[in-house]
This record gives structure tokens, C-alpha cells and sequence, in this order.
């Protein structure tokens, strides 16, 4: 695989012996004065058991690029996002069709090794979850336990939180609990946590929706700032903040099963962020955007 720098990194794929490196098929689609695509869905469709939550979705996420993915409750956007790093695997009767490519690789190809999947593109989730550790340890922890050459972890534990806007307000406790930061600093603590373990995409599932403005704003900023190094797709209900922070948006929205009533999301249209909430090219999303629905 290629990283950020162009350099050649480890493939998601286990292979024999150490250090054994390849280079990749680097994910297409985008025009020629755009940046290349890191990540990309292809005919993906996410089931639990027979459900079917979302069907048919092909999006390429473009490589230091904020991709929003907004629609009503239910549209299947944090279902799509837990596909695009398989955190899916760990409920019970979910399974993906179609393709995921991380550049160039299937994520759920046989030989990928779905713990390194989950290290390379890192979640934050909605809610604040730090462990219940020291500030410290909430940032070694991945490193420790994935086994990463650190030639310094004290190095290593303030450069994540420096990336993550939280070192002047933490190195004077690093060993307090985790739990003793408000909660715009427990966020940014996790995606400090995220940051520690090297990923070269980020994804965010509705990262402000438990916190007060101010924090909110605080995230945002971070999230310009850290576009410059990673890739980042984020789930959000705020379309403001989408409209804000999005380089690019894909809207999604939910159609009935006549049988069942059971609600499968779809991707409705997907483009650069002022194009989206501008000039829409579908009804649906000028419906959505303007109020009319969701």
C-alpha cells in the first residue's frame, strides 16, 4: 500500500516473515484535478441476518478529503460507516456484500486481518468512551496491545494529544483518570487514542451530537486541522456541521419494503459539499436539505 507521504507502508494483509511490503492498486474514479480515492465502496449492501439496511452503495472517500454522510434516522449511514472498517463483524448475523478497498485491497477479502483493518481506519464513536485509565494509559493502550515498534511512548502519548488539541490542557495530569476530563476533552482524548496507533483514515459516527457548542466547535476546528494528515468520514444529523466541515457529501435516504415495512437506506446523490446543499440534482435532496422532510 501507499501512505499519506507516498511512501510504502504494510498491507492489510498478513503475510509471512517481517517486512514485507507491496504496493497497491490505488482506488480510481476521481478526475484528474482531484485527489485519488483511499477508500471506496462498491455495490455494497449491509445485512443483519436477512434485514437488508442499506443496499447498492458506491462511494470513493478522497484521500485528505472530510466526507459527510447525512440523511434522516434510519437511512443506514452508521451502518454504512461501521462497513468501511468492519466493526460490523462483531454483531451477531451482520455481513457486507460488494466490495470495500482500502487502496486497492478488499477489506473483507479472506487473507485481510481485520484487526490491522481496524487500526488503519480508526472509529470515534458518538459518545465519549474513554477507558477507564489514566489519561496516559487511554493512549498507549493501542500501542501496547497491537504491538507497535515505539521507540518512545512518552514521545508518542504527546504527540497524539498535541494532533488532538488536548496537550496543554492534559501534561500537567497525565496520570489522572480519564474520566476526570469534561466531555469535549474526553472526545478529543479518543480521537487522540485513534491518532496514537497510526491510522490513515478516520471515522466519525455523529463525534458532537453529546456535546455543548462550544466543544462542538472545538471538534470542528480539529477536524481541519487533521484532514492535512488523514482521511476522514463522518455521520452527522447536523447539516450546518456537515456544510461546514465536508469537503464532499453523500446523502442517503430509506425506502419501505412493501412486504415488510422494514426500511433499507440508499445513497440518494454525492458531490462536493457546495454542489450538495446548493444545487442538488435530486428532489429528494433538495427536500431533505430545505426541511421538508426527515
Amino acid at each position: 500500500m501507499i501512505d499519506r507521504a507516498g511512501e510504502k507502508i504494510e498491507s492489510i494483509v498478513p503475510h509471512e516473515g517481517p517486512g514485507v511490503r507491496i504496493n497497491a492498486r490505488p482506488a480510481d474514479g476521481f478526475l484528474p484535478d482531484e485527489p485519488r480515492g483511499i477508500l471506496q465502496c462498491e455495490n455494497v449492501d449491509v445485512y443483519y441476518g436477512s434485514f437488508r439496511a442499506v443496499t447498492g452503495v458506491d462511494l470513493k472517500f478522497g484521500l485528505h478529503e472530510i466526507t459527510a454522510l447525512i440523511g434522516p434516522s434510519g437511512c443506514g449511514k452508521s451502518t454504512l460507516l461501521r462497513s468501511l472498517n468492519r466493526m460490523n463483524d462483531l454483531v451477531d448475523g451482520a455481513r457486507v456484500e460488494g466490495r470495500v478497498l482500502f487502496d486497492g485491497e478488499d477489506i473483507y477479502g479472506s487473507k485481510v486481518d481485520a484487526i490491522e483493518v481496524r487500526r488503519r481506519i480508526g472509529m470515534v464513536f458518538q459518545k465519549p468512551n474513554p477507558f477507564p485509565k489514566s489519561i496516559y494509559d487511554n493512549i498507549a493502550y493501542g500501542p501496547r496491545v497491537t504491538g507497535m515498534r515505539v521507540d518512545s511512548m512518552d514521545d508518542l502519548v504527546e504527540e497524539a494529544l498535541t494532533k488532538a488539541a488536548l496537550w496543554g490542557e492534559v501534561k500537567d495530569k497525565l496520570k489522572q483518570s480519564a474520566y476526570s476530563l469534561s466531555g469535549g476533552q474526553q472526545q478529543r482524548l479518543c480521537i487522540a487514542r485513534t491518532i496514537a496507533v497510526k491510522p490513515d483514515v478516520i471515522l466519525m459516527d455523529e463525534p458532537c451530537s453529546a456535546l455543548d457548542p462550544i466543544a462542538t466547535v472545538r471538534i470542528e476546528d480539529l477536524m481541519h486541522e487533521l484532514r492535512r494528515e488523514y482521511t476522514i468520514v463522518i455521520v452527522t444529523h447536523n447539516m450546518q456541521q456537515a456544510a461546514r466541515v465536508a469537503d464532499r457529501t453523500a446523502f442517503f435516504t430509506a425506502f419501505a419494503d412493501e412486504g415488510t415495512g422494514d426500511r433499507t437506506g440508499v445513497l440518494v446523490e454525492f458531490g462536493k459539499t457546495t454542489q450538495i446543499f446548493e444545487h442538488p440534482t435530486d428532489q429528494r435532496t433538495e427536500d431533505y436539505i430545505s426541511g421538508r422532510f426527515g
